[in-house]
């Protein structure tokens, strides 16, 4: 899409724009982070009263000669790709002091600078919001029949009989939830992912760094990854994993290359829950680590909606990594985080999501809609080992293929297609 003619009309409204809005009312300048081509730009355009581009070669002419004309227009300014220019950080927050009023610029960017104490000179003055690609919900393949919001109030849902097709599940998983491409077929975003993966091979991380590898050494990694996909995973295992094309990888130089995934935005690590427990067992750090869009890692795996059908396994980690990916948006949009749980005894839980009020919920991921109710007693009795001071909102067992239900020991089950903020 043409940046400079796209009209508002057209935009596609995001979770993320409420965020946008609070965040200009609070701050002088706000920062949109996210992935390449995630939506960055149209969520900033949306917003903004005025902007420029500088990937454009009017731009960086206007760097040499005169910068302070780039700050200059209707307020809330957007600055698109900041990070290509990031001497406009300090002209930002020199400004920002200078008029002392909200909601003057919006900043967007697809990588974090390498020498990152540059952003920390902007505390008080920047606001972050991280922009992810689309949600179910968002792509309107959600009935939205069980608000996050909602179940942390209420701790219950609707019962409904809606439920997908096992086919309808795994198709969805393999179309690409990046705005451009959302209406395409799972065959064409098979090909559109495999070419965001190549970009980021050959071009995106070489842009931020000097790596002395090839290419095909972060492709490795990019497969490797996508193999263990929303799953805790070493350096160690990793570099286990790529040895086969990349024989003299070290678990040194896996860290070093994830680190630059993280910045890239293309991967995303989810913390471990790190509250007290009411057994003796030890809580484990290891984050969880999930690619930018469960499509790119199917495109990744080469697995089609076909092969799929006969893979339940490979389903089950691209079905996780969507319903991670999806409540990390929602629970984010209400200022809290999404974090995962697992203990010495071998109990976890795959989503812990907190507020900054002390609430939370317990998320358990079952692919089959069979599975939901034998899993209930489970979730309830590892729930009861996390030392909080208040009990769990809501706990939930969230399906691909099953229906809106609450389940015995206090727990619900809905599927991910009817998840909404």
């Amino acid at each position: 899409m043409n940046r400079e003619n796209s009209g508002k009309s057209s935009y596609t409204p995001r979770v993320v724009d409420a965020q946008l809005q609070r965040s200009l009312s609070l701050s002088g300048a706000v920062i949109i982070e996210g992935a390449r081509a995630c939506g960055k730009t149209m969520t900033a355009l949306n917003a903004a009263q005025s902007h420029v581009f500088l990937d454009s070669e009017e731009a960086q002419q206007l760097t040499i000669i005169s910068p302070n004309l780039l700050l200059e227009g209707a307020t809330p300014r957007l600055i698109d790709e900041w990070q290509l220019e990031p001497s406009v950080w300090n002209a930002v927050r020199r400004e920002v002091d200078r008029r002392g009023t909200d909601g003057q610029f919006i900043l967007t960017g697809s990588s974090v600078p390498d020498d990152d104490a540059t952003r920390h000179t902007g505390a008080g003055r920047f606001l972050l919001v991280r922009e992810r690609t689309m949600t179910w919900h968002e792509r309107g393949l959600s009935t939205g029949g069980v608000s996050l919001s909602a179940l942390f109030d209420t701790g219950s849902v609707t019962p409904s009989t809606d439920s997908l097709p096992f086919e309808d599940a795994v198709s969805n998983l393999c179309t690409s939830g990046f705005p451009a491409h959302i209406h395409r077929s799972p065959e064409d975003s098979a090909v559109v992912m495999s070419a965001y993966a190549e970009e980021l091979t050959r071009a995106d991380v070489r842009r931020i760094a000097d790596i002395r590898h090839q290419p095909e050494t972060i492709e490795a990694l990019l497969r490797a990854l996508a193999r263990s996909v929303a799953s805790e995973v070493s350096f160690t295992t990793l570099a286990k994993d790529m040895r086969s094309t990349v024989p003299d990888i070290s678990a040194e130089t896996v860290s070093r290359y994830v680190h630059l995934l993280e910045r890239l935005f293309a991967l995303e690590a989810t913390p471990p829950w790190t509250g007290k427990l009411r057994s003796r067992a030890s809580i484990r750090r290891s984050p969880k680590y999930n690619l930018v869009d469960p499509s790119l890692a199917a495109a990744l795996l080469g697995a089609t909606p076909d092969k799929l059908m006969s893979d339940p396994l490979t389903v089950g980690l691209l079905f996780e990594s969507a319903v991670l990916h999806d409540f990390t948006v929602f629970i984010e949009a209400l200022g809290g985080r999404a974090h995962h749980y697992r203990d010495s005894n071998g109990n976890e839980i795959d989503i812990v999501l907190t507020l900054p009020d002390g609430r939370w919920g317990a998320v358990e991921v079952k692919l089959g809609g069979n599975a939901a109710a034998p899993a209930a007693p489970k979730l309830r009795r590892v729930a009861e080992q996390l030392d909080t001071p208040e009990p769990p909102s809501f706990l939930a067992i969230v399906t691909g293929t099953g229906m809106t239900l609450p389940l015995t020991d206090g727990c619900v089950t809905f599927p991910l297609h009817a998840l909404s903020p």
